[in-house]
């Protein structure tokens, strides 16, 4: 008989439906039962693309014999980290605290009936293995621990409530004159951690980290002169630490390698290795929104085909596998199928051979690396970029054109047979926080590449979101987001990261194209963030709402993670939205924010490039461009400047016959020709007449 996860609608929660465990979700009837019995919570916390919980549920939660000791001892909860962000921000930092170990997924954390924690490990293994004890015995031993050691329980976890209280930004520094300070020690410290023969920083496994990679760009702008486009190869290891080096030959070395998807598109979440070859195989849409943004920016520096060519594949493969008909992005692809992971993905020569001719396969296999050593396990392959196609055009005394011909039809046929294979398990709940993230990375991929296609995909998201996540004010005045829906259901209220990175996303969709709903939607989104995260006090947005359940703690973070830091978010979208509207409140809540983080930002600038990048635009606010004029020659103009990369530069280009405009946007236009407004803080220029006039003001490193 299925258990209670049966009537959720997370397909995580789902998949352990049918397990003999007597599973329930987060909730008072969870919490009641713990207190009224007086059983330790066992709280399991996993995502459905996650390999190693799935392990863990077969060898595990699957057994009859170690659900009854999980029955008999515990109060067992299930959690999906994606619907519940806040639970596993909590609890993993409670899991660091304890065992001085990072955390991961599956997490296994045991708590009071408080929620409070006393100890915890990621995956157990059923029987003892890798030097990690059976889970079996662990189970009975924790057990016996709970009703033997209550003081000691009760010390430790008043102790790591403490140690919350501690790590909680709490001093800001009022009225701080802020400096670049933090940013360079930042890019001194990824310079440090450079991996200048693979790119990517640090060793395996190997993170993309897309808001690093964002801020080394933007800072080669506002320390250059010089913002038109630049020469740096991909292919060639980078020696000094100069930002945009390290970013270029990062993003580079990942597209030819094996955490990108080389027939379908889009990244995996990481590299197991150091040099990009072998992924773990989960894709996620949080990876892949962000990525989209960071190849098109780095298309529009360098021109290079590559970069090009990834955003295509990628943003095709967004509309093809996670847009929902209802117009939402599914949330991942599991990393596993038929019980194993990467078996979608991975080949042998001898199926390829049998898919391509002889001409085909002579191109593929080298180009692939097909013909080198098996990359995988059980003498299997992975494809990566092996050899350049114009080596494999020399040695074969055949023309490029050719060779990349035979390449581009041996990839129809290899992805057609893929297409038949028994497919990972999709995650088809829609987050709001990640669909931003997406709609973001595909109007800047819009913009930059011109794919009016790509633009209408992020539009069809963002209507899912308003006509099924967001909520107008109520009764009492109040409106606002919620977090998740799948089936027809919309629920829980939304996190910090759903406003925040919406609030963004919908500042890059005016860019690509102006509604004057769209500012007025974003306006709304701005006034329910500071209503409900908004700290008056301290400063700075907490990650749970004001009326949110309570919790051992609420979190105010300032650190990226696997997305970024929705502080940092808030705070650069927020102070953008100011400048665009003249509303001061969202400026002064931006500046406090940054006033609360900036002390440790001195101190310990890593992993904070979200706020970082907030910062740069507190010091020198980014230049608003508005243009009217006739539309067809509006388009012109647009076209040039967002094939620049201009990224502390809003350019908003305002329909002659919109109404109700803020007074920064709301510019005279001009019948027979197009005019800019260029407007930086409170200093605006007089009207600029002609593209090229515009231009020559943008790349200058100084306004006026």
């Amino acid at each position: 008989m299925p258990n209670r996860l049966a009537h959720e609608t997370s397909p995580y929660l789902q998949q352990h439906a049918g397990n003999p465990v007597d599973w329930y979700a987060w909730g008072e009837e969870a919490l009641q039962a713990a207190r009224a019995q007086d059983k330790p919570i066992l709280l399991s916390v996993g995502y459905s693309a996650c390999h190693w919980c799935h392990v863990m549920a077969h060898e595990s939660f699957e057994d009859t014999a170690v659900a009854a000791l999980m029955n008999k001892h515990f109060i067992n909860i299930k959690v999906d980290r994606e619907e519940r962000p806040d639970l596993d921000q909590i609890y993993q930092l409670a899991h660091q605290m304890i065992s001085q170990r990072s955390g991961g997924w599956p997490l296994t954390m045991f708590l009071t009936p408080q929620q409070k924690p006393f100890f915890g490990g990621t995956y157990f293994p059923k029987t003892p293995r890798y030097g990690l004890p059976g889970f079996a015995d662990l189970l009975q031993r924790v057990a016996q621990f709970y009703h033997a050691e209550r003081e000691q329980i009760t010390r430790q976890g008043e102790a790591v409530v403490a140690g919350f209280e501690r790590m909680q930004a709490a001093s800001p520094a009022q009225h701080a004159q802020f400096s670049a300070d933090p940013i360079d020690l930042a890019l001194t410290n990824l310079a440090a951690s450079f991996d200048a023969r693979y790119g990517g920083f640090g060793a395996a496994p190997k993170f993309p980290h897309p808001t690093d990679l964002d801020l080394c760009l933007r800072r080669h702008v506002s320390t250059s002169v010089h913002r038109g486009a630049v020469e740096v190869e991909p292919g060639a290891a980078v020696q000094s630490g100069d930002p945009l080096n390290m970013a270029i030959y990062t993003l580079g070395r990942m597209a030819v390698g094996g955490i990108y998807d080389q027939l379908g598109g889009g990244f995996c979440r990481y590299s197991v290795d150091a040099h990009w070859l072998i992924p773990h195989f989960e894709k996620m849409l949080y990876d892949n929104g962000p990525l989209l943004a960071r190849y098109s920016d780095a298309w529009a520096l360098t021109r290079d085909p590559l970069f090009a060519e990834i955003v295509e594949e990628t943003a095709d493969w967004t509309m093809r596998e996670m847009q929902s008909p209802e117009g939402g992005y599914y949330s991942s692809l599991d990393a596993d199928s038929e019980h194993e992971e990467g078996k979608f993905y991975v080949w042998t020569p001898q199926q390829v051979r049998a898919l391509l001719s002889e001409a085909e396969y002579a191109v593929c296999a080298p180009f692939y690396g097909l013909d080198r050593e098996a990359n995988f396990e059980g003498g299997q392959w992975h494809l990566h970029l092996a050899r350049g196609l114009d080596d494999i055009a020399a040695a074969t005394g055949q023309p490029m054109a050719t060779c990349s011909g035979l390449l581009a039809s041996a990839r129809v046929k290899l992805l057609a047979a893929r297409e038949r294979r028994v497919r990972p398990g999709r995650d088809e709940k829609i987050l709001t926080s990640w669909n931003a993230l997406m709609i973001e990375g595909m109007a800047r991929a819009a913009r930059a590449l011109g794919r009016p296609q790509w633009l209408a995909s992020a539009r069809a998201a963002l209507d899912f979101i308003r006509s099924t996540l967001w909520r107008a004010k109520d009764g009492r005045g109040r409106a606002h987001l919620l977090a998740t829906a799948k089936d027809g259901r919309a629920h829980l209220n939304a996190y910090l990261d759903d406003y925040a990175f919406l609030l963004s996303a919908l500042v890059e969709l005016m860019q690509a194209e102006f509604y004057s709903s769209d500012l007025e939607f974003a306006q709304d989104l701005a006034e329910a963030l500071l209503e409900q995260f908004y700290d008056s006090g301290a400063g700075g947005f907490y990650f749970t709402s004001h009326d949110h359940e309570k919790l051992i703690h609420r979190p105010k973070p300032g650190y990226d993670g696997a997305t970024p830091s929705g502080n940092g978010v808030a705070a650069l979208a927020l102070q953008r939205l100011g400048h665009i509207t003249g509303e001061s409140r969202y400026l002064e809540a931006a500046e406090r924010a940054l006033q609360l983080f900036y002390p440790s930002l001195t101190r310990h600038p890593n992993g904070c490039a979200s706020l970082l990048m907030a910062l740069e635009e507190a010091i020198e606010p980014p230049r608003v461009v508005v243009l009217r004029g006739p539309q067809d020659q509006v388009r012109q103009w647009r076209r040039r400047l967002d094939q620049t990369y201009l990224p502390t530069t809003l350019i908003l280009a305002v329909a002659p016959d919109a109404t109700g405009l803020p007074p920064v946007l709301a510019k005279p236009p001009v019948p027979e020709a197009v005019n800019a407004w260029v407007c930086q803080g409170v200093t605006c220029l007089p009207p600029v007449e002609t593209l090229e006039a515009l231009l020559d003001i943008l790349k200058t490193a100084k306004f006026g």
